[in-house]
């Protein structure tokens, strides 16, 4: 089976290497990325395990989880080489805890379809992105029946993931999805999202919020000047009114509701604040996440604040709290 090594010389993966780790990861059996190409992947993310299984313009996703291709990357975590994992970047890896395989049978699709967002966050672009009309949007629409087609026959529990490339509130293509997607218990959603237009919005997908198994908010200031600053195009105030919102529906449909922040240089001093925040919300868990470099004009070399010893001890103090997680803030 040919692999395109240049994708793995890309991320710096060993394709020689042998891990040895004893259990088999379920994520390359279990799991399904779907990016804006239709390009389907087996993994969460394609920086972990960046071979593609197939492309859902040529192929039904059927087809594509029956490929040889699939096999084999799978073949390579079972083996306990997983000399096809980024084990620099996975923190199932990293953290030596891959989650057991269970079963074949998908049980997450990751949706990456469409990187339309209504902010323009250096940390994440360059400039807004936003598809309405054009190839990109008529691609995106094509991808999202595709997707309904298989759902609406898929006979075991499947969670669908939305929110890794653009806002899925704003996106058009994601509101057509959520739109259209088959009504059937067996189908929950987790949504990745700013937040800025839940009140606008969420009254129109009343069967995703009725299933919605997860909520995770984007928030990366916890002032109005740094927010504003961090998430441009975005309103501090209009933020506190969908936040409260979303506390509401959590009470009303009890999804798990997570917060995240990308700590960089102007907001680490704010982590504290955004903790006592988060549990004053009645937040699940507070996400810390170090800012990555996304290609974008934002220098990250520049970012050397986790070299402070005042951040370290801050980094240390917020991970005694129950639902503080630092990720990546090493």
């Amino acid at each position: 089976m040919k692999i395109n090594q240049r994708l793995f010389d890309h991320y710096g993966i060993d394709t020689s290497k042998d891990l040895g780790i004893q259990k088999t990861c379920s994520r390359p059996y279990d799991t399904v990325l779907i990016d804006k190409m239709g390009s389907c992947y087996a993994c969460e993310c394609t920086a972990w395990l960046p071979q593609s299984i197939g492309n859902l313009q040529i192929k039904t996703l059927d087809e594509i989880l029956n490929t040889d291709m699939r096999e084999h990357l799978q073949g390579s975590v079972s083996d306990g080489t997983y000399r096809y994992c980024n084990e620099h970047q996975c923190p199932y890896i990293k953290d030596m805890i891959p989650t057991p395989k269970e079963s074949n049978d998908i049980k997450h699709i990751r949706l990456a379809i469409d990187d339309s967002c209504n902010l323009r966050c250096p940390s994440c672009r360059n400039g807004l992105i936003f598809h309405k009309e054009g190839s990109a949007y008529r691609l995106g629409i094509k991808l999202a029946d595709r997707i309904n087609e298989w759902l609406a026959n898929v006979r075991h529990p499947v969670q669908v993931h939305m929110g890794s490339d653009g806002d899925p509130f704003a996106s058009q293509v994601y509101r057509y999805f959520m739109e259209h997607v088959p009504d059937r218990d067996s189908i929950t959603f987790s949504i990745m999202t700013n937040g800025l237009m839940f009140c606008e919005y969420h009254t129109r997908i009343p069967r995703v919020l009725a299933r919605l198994h997860q909520l995770e908010v984007s928030i990366d200031g916890v002032t109005q000047d740094t927010y504003e600053h961090l998430r441009l195009g975005g309103r501090w105030q209009a933020l506190l009114k969908n936040l409260r919102r979303m506390g509401e529906k959590k009470q009303e449909h009890g999804f798990q509701w997570n917060w995240h922040m990308v700590v960089q240089e102007q907001n680490w001093r704010e982590m504290p604040a955004m903790l006592k925040m988060a549990q004053a919300h009645g937040v699940d868990k507070m996400y810390f996440n170090r800012i990555r470099d996304w290609g974008t004009s934002l220098d990250v070399s520049s970012q050397r604040f986790h070299e402070l010893e005042e951040f370290q001890t801050m980094r240390h103090d917020l991970a005694r709290h129950r639902i503080a997680i630092t990720a990546g803030l090493l």
